[in-house]
């Protein structure tokens, strides 16, 4: 498909509920239009489409929120480079864009190089770097496959510094680290017991969502201490 394919066919598709609360962001919506169209929405439609890095670049470009989620969606992990992903958390919002470019089973998060970019994201002074960084954390505890890549000693050392820093961090860092400890506490045995000590060293972390009042903070303790966590880790 083409880029004016696809915006088209994202006009078709058009939710005019969603249009109107996009409306009401205004400075947080970063100049960008949209046509109001859902993740989940998104998702079925980018499969649709098929991947194409190519398309994907043109796509994150457009003016439209909902075109650059699709650029997100449908680029090819094997085509993504570092050069790209320097430049394009140059352009994300803060709890929108963010989150689906380096969460939600991101393309970006299945790259040859996302373990060095996550560790060195992590320790970056611009605070979308870092945010992102704990968010490629997440997808990271969730990959059983690379086990000599990714052994406990590896995710116990960030697992201490979220212990250590989350309270300090900036707002939507500790949205991040949030959902990092989360995962990371789901990986075995193990790194949940970790990760429980931590939530509840801690305690409960507020994050400020503006005006969003459909979000809350993630209780991190309350998934770590599930009835279906525990059964499926042997507890």
């Amino acid at each position: 498909m083409t880029k004016s394919e696809v915006l088209k066919l994202l006009k078709e598709h058009q939710n005019e509920r969603g249009v109107a609360y996009w409306q009401k962001l205004g400075p947080e919506a970063n100049g960008l239009k949209s046509f109001g169209i859902g993740l989940t929405r998104l998702r079925k439609l980018a499969k649709g489409v098929g991947r194409d890095h190519k398309l994907a670049q043109q796509l994150w470009k457009s003016e439209y929120y909902d075109a650059r989620v699709m650029g997100i969606l449908i680029d090819d992990p094997k085509e993504i480079t570092r050069e790209q992903v320097e430049q394009q958390v140059e352009d994300l919002n803060v709890g929108m864009l963010s989150h689906v470019y380096a969460s939600c089973d991101a393309p970006l998060s299945k790259a040859p190089f996302v373990k060095d970019l996550a560790k060195e994201w992590v320790d970056n002074k611009d605070d979308m770097r870092r945010r992102c960084g704990y968010l490629l954390l997440y997808e990271l505890s969730k990959d059983k496959k690379k086990k000599s890549d990714l052994d406990d000693d590896f995710f116990l050392e960030y697992i201490r510094r979220i212990r250590d820093s989350i309270v300090n961090e900036e707002n939507w860092v500790k949205d991040a680290m949030n959902v990092a400890l989360m995962g990371i506490g789901k990986r075995n045995l193990k790194l949940n017991q970790e990760a429980i000590k931590v939530a509840k060293n801690v305690g409960r972390v507020d994050v400020d969502y503006g005006d969003d009042n459909s979000c809350e903070p993630l209780e991190v303790l309350k998934h770590l201490t599930s009835d279906y966590l525990k059964k499926k880790l042997g507890i």
